[in-house]
């Protein structure tokens, strides 16, 4: 509490401890007073920062390795936090209600177009979902939502995003707060879809102004059964009672 670091840290990490009430402690601990503390997690100089990851039992820390400041005391615990949290469900379109809590709430969601079933049958429609779940594990941290719908099945939506022109599947990142969007332009694939999100979470890639205001309107649908389609039965014609001569005579009418 002596050391001149120790003094210029105090605001910043009472500011950080408020903003990150309910979602991480934040604590302080007189190292020349808790002597035991002070060795047990090797503490050499002042201040020192340690992290302890919630569930473990055993006591163990990491090292903090992020500013001093506020903002980077709170960034830097809002990306443990959510590295800690697991990866979000890739959610079907079924109702207006979906699409609300997946995007209204969150800096992007991930809207994708899958073909329809009859011509992307359970195998390659699971494959294109196994790829969205991979990557909103990986960009977890920045809590997006993740959305996906077969083709035509929600025109309102692939016409308020300018999809469909090129073919499915289709991808999309939609800001709902800024009203903007920015189209997949490259292979739906797991390096070309990370690639794409990658350069939205730094600011570049190209973006289009969202046409209305409001979310566009979902119709309301069962979700996918997970099966194969079936391709309906086509009805035998019994041809038992037709003779021969009257197809002739038909002929000659024609």
């Amino acid at each position: 509490p002596w050391c001149g670091h120790c003094k210029n840290l105090a605001p910043h990490w009472a500011q950080a401890a408020s903003e990150l009430k309910g979602k991480m402690k934040l604590c302080a601990l007189d190292a020349t007073v808790h002597t035991v503390m002070s060795n047990r997690y090797g503490v050499k100089g002042f201040p020192t920062i340690k992290f302890f990851p919630a569930g473990k039992k055993d006591g163990s820390a990491e090292e903090y390795d992020g500013g001093r400041t506020a903002s980077d005391i709170i960034n830097w615990a809002n990306e443990k936090a959510a590295s800690d949290l697991p990866p979000p469900e890739v959610m079907e379109l079924t109702s207006s209600d979906v699409l609300k809590d997946n995007c209204e709430d969150h800096q992007l969601c991930v809207v994708a177009v899958l073909p329809q079933i009859y011509d992307c049958q359970s195998k390659c429609r699971n494959d294109y979902l196994d790829t969205l779940r991979r990557l909103a594990d990986k960009f977890k941290k920045n809590q997006w939502g993740w959305v996906w719908s077969e083709a035509v099945a929600q025109p309102d939506l692939e016409n308020a995003l300018e999809m469909g022109g090129f073919g499915y599947p289709a991808l999309a990142a939609v800001n709902t707060r800024k009203k903007k969007f920015s189209l997949l332009m490259g292979q739906f694939s797991e390096k070309g879809i990370n690639e794409f999100l990658r350069d939205l979470s730094y600011g570049k890639g190209r973006t289009l102004p969202l046409r209305s205001s409001e979310l566009p309107k979902i119709e309301k649908r069962d979700p996918w059964d997970g099966k194969d389609a079936e391709l309906p039965v086509e009805e035998d014609i019994d041809l038992s009672d037709v003779e021969l001569d009257d197809l002739d005579d038909a002929k000659i009418e024609l």
